[in-house]
């Protein structure tokens, strides 16, 4: 059976909701749910490339975040097959400073104009770094060159519906301030209905730098991929108060909370959380790894604080690696074609469907629902509530008290969504009032146990 596919475009272009919380396209409510592919466009061919944004379409997938100067290609060796794509040509215009090069007109541009193509027929918004932030630091794109290439891009991309531009590339702002205010201006100018972001560097956010710049209209941060242990602040307590750059840790949900104080509201998602089966702490191969459980995690903390929309990511995917490839970064050892089919990247639709089913625009964070002192870390109960809705997401699985009696409403209908399945259980109907506790039930076969409390009223 063929896969219905949307065209949100259609309705109008992305861009920020009137509250400055969530997106929208045409006014109809759009969340984000992006997948990591740096090298989705230096290292695929057209066919590969095609395979795999199938499999994200049909994950339900939306928005591919894919970097289109990662470095120079002529730094590494690459093999592939199929397409006749057996070697990347270097990017000249780069290395010269000359974004006017014919060779920069010719074959890599003409295939990343074919998988843009490709994704806009499967319904997929391409979420395009102009080029990776060590790019800006070793003075390859700097302020001298950076509104040419401004020009070629609109050139190239900007007459596609389903283009997002996204500034930076694992990078403080400050690194490249200059040049990217000026990037990202050219570019809103050129291209005035595309959304345009910034990915920062690990566990800092877009707002640190660019609240006033505008042609920001989506806050990015980068919670990581570090744990509790390894993070700046330790194994400490925490604290609200932490620096400016703080880092906390694995409670991404913190940058939400942040980003929705500054002085100007945005939409905001965590753009880079850790990847499903990369080390703890990213380097070192011999920690543990990230696990589906891990991806679920941070995408329900950051979405039921508020959050837009979520990125998932995969290291074998992020990467595009193969078996052919002696090493992968990382400590990577599975194919990406192997990797397409690991839980996490399903599951992150479950997400999307339970918001979707939802007038999720009119939620907010609730913690008044919780009628019990909220717990930190892994034992947190997270809870959004909107028109008719509330949902509880436990991480630990233990049981916690709803305070109903807080709810508008005479009656709410209760059930338990499970985040790895998508598979709802009723619990039935109650009154709304007092104080109800919840024991989420257990899962077969050893599975983590978190859960999603849903209550739903008229």
């Amino acid at each position: 059976m063929a896969r219905l596919v949307e065209y949100p475009w259609q309705a109008g272009p992305l861009q920020a909701s009137p509250d400055g919380r969530h997106l929208v396209c045409g006014g109809k409510p759009f969340f984000w749910l992006g997948d990591t592919a740096w090298l989705l466009t230096e290292k695929l061919s057209v066919s590969q490339a095609e395979d795999y944004l199938e499999n994200r379409a049909a994950k339900g997938f939306n928005v591919i975040q894919a970097t289109l100067v990662h470095r120079f290609f002529d730094q590494v060796h690459y093999r592939s097959s199929g397409d006749a794509w057996d070697r990347p040509e270097p990017l000249r215009a780069l290395e010269n400073r000359d974004f006017q090069a014919p060779d920069l007109k010719s074959g890599y541009w003409r295939k990343v104009r074919q998988i843009t193509r490709i994704a806009q027929e499967k319904g997929l918004f391409m979420g395009y770094l102009p080029a990776w932030g060590s790019m800006v630091k070793n003075g390859a794109l700097n302020a001298d060159n950076c509104l040419a290439y401004a020009d070629f891009l609109a050139e190239q991309l900007g007459g596609f519906p389903n283009v997002i531009w996204i500034i930076g590339g694992d990078v403080r702002g400050s690194d490249g301030y200059e040049v990217f205010m000026k990037l990202g201006q050219a570019l809103k100018d050129r291209c005035p209905e595309h959304l345009t972001a910034y990915h920062p560097f690990g566990r800092t956010a877009s707002s640190l730098w660019f609240d006033d710049a505008p042609w920001l209209d989506l806050n990015m941060f980068q919670s990581g991929h570090r744990d509790y242990a390894q993070s700046a602040a330790g194994m400490g307590a925490w604290d609200d108060n932490l620096a400016a750059e703080g880092d906390f840790g694995e409670d991404n949900w913190r940058y939400v909370r942040r980003d929705y104080a500054a002085a100007h509201k945005r939409p905001t998602l965590d753009a880079e959380p850790s990847y499903e089966k990369i080390p703890h702490g990213l380097h070192d191969p011999s920690q543990p790894l990230w696990q589906d459980c891990d991806v679920r995690r941070y995408a329900y903390w950051s979405v039921f604080e508020g959050a837009c929309g979520h990125t998932y990511g995969h290291n074998a995917i992020m990467q595009f690696y193969t078996s052919w490839e002696e090493k992968g970064s990382y400590g990577c050892l599975a194919s990406w074609r192997r990797a397409m089919h690991d839980p996490g990247a399903g599951q992150m639709q479950f997400l999307k469907n339970l918001m979707l089913s939802v007038d999720f625009c009119s939620g907010a964070p609730a913690p008044q629902l919780l009628a019990q002192q909220q717990k930190s870390r892994y034992e947190r109960v997270s809870v959004i509530a909107g028109a008719g809705f509330a949902f509880f997401y436990t991480y630990s699985g233990q049981k916690f008290d709803a305070a109903l009696g807080a709810i508008s409403a005479d009656t709410v209908r209760a059930s338990w969504y499970d985040p790895a399945s998508g598979v709802e259980s009723p619990i039935g109907t109650l009154r709304a009032q007092g104080v109800e506790t919840f024991e989420p039930p257990e899962k077969s076969d050893g599975a983590h146990r978190d859960w999603v409390l849903k209550l739903l009223w008229a």
